[in-house]
């Protein structure tokens, strides 16, 4: 069942006008689909971090617009005040609840591996995985079992039990969780990059 947040309809797109819209507790957001002209609207900031916060990311939001009617809409982007960490703007995009589409979900590693109570280490290179489902079978997160991993053992995504609403679509020999040797690591670290750049100090796109 999606989760329900109201909206306000946004037609006066001055400065002046979006700045009483964030002060008054609203996020100028735009909510836009294939074959959808895209439409400038307003959501309660609080609602739509709870919202995120106890549903996931990838969770469906029936979007009751003013003067309309509800569409199924996914969060499909937002951004970030890196000043005052205070949500600014968001994209909703109106999913088609019957076509499958591709999105990112969170991976998780449960348990302590065996190898690391050896004095390996747990690596994870991937946070997210791809996947391609219906909205409705998009699951909240994918969460792997690493407790039997030793050292120099991994997990790739070819080793995941595929489930029968989803698949997924990154390279099936990805390696997302593995145990290394902690003098291995060491080497890693040691070892000098010759191709990476200098830190900048106050880069312009990092103060961006």
């Amino acid at each position: 069942m999606a989760v329900k947040l109201k909206a306000l309809n946004r037609e006066d797109h001055r400065k002046s006008t979006t700045k009483q819209v964030r002060e008054s507790g609203q996020v100028p957001s735009v909510v836009y689909g294939k074959e959808k002209e895209a439409k400038s609207i307003a959501v309660n900031s609080l609602d739509l971090l709870k919202t995120v916060r106890d549903e996931g990311r990838n969770t469906i939001i029936s979007l009751d617009v003013e003067n309309g009617n509800p569409v199924d809409v996914m969060l499909h982007d937002y951004q970030i005040d890196p000043i005052k960490d205070e949500l600014i703007h968001a994209d909703f995009y109106i999913v088609n609840m019957s076509e499958e589409m591709d999105v990112e979900v969170p991976l998780r590693l449960d348990g302590e591996a065996k190898g690391t109570k050896e004095g390996g280490v747990l690596q994870q290179p991937f946070y997210e995985l791809q996947v391609r489902a219906k909205p409705g079978n998009i699951p909240e997160e994918i969460s792997v079992d690493v407790s039997a991993l030793e050292i120099g053992d991994s997990i790739a995504i070819a080793d995941l039990p595929q489930g029968k609403d989803y698949q997924f679509i990154d390279d099936p020999e990805q390696t997302i969780a593995t145990v290394v040797p902690p003098d291995t690591l060491q080497d890693v670290e040691e070892v000098p990059d010759d191709n990476a750049e200098p830190d900048l100090v106050d880069r312009k796109g990092d103060a961006e």
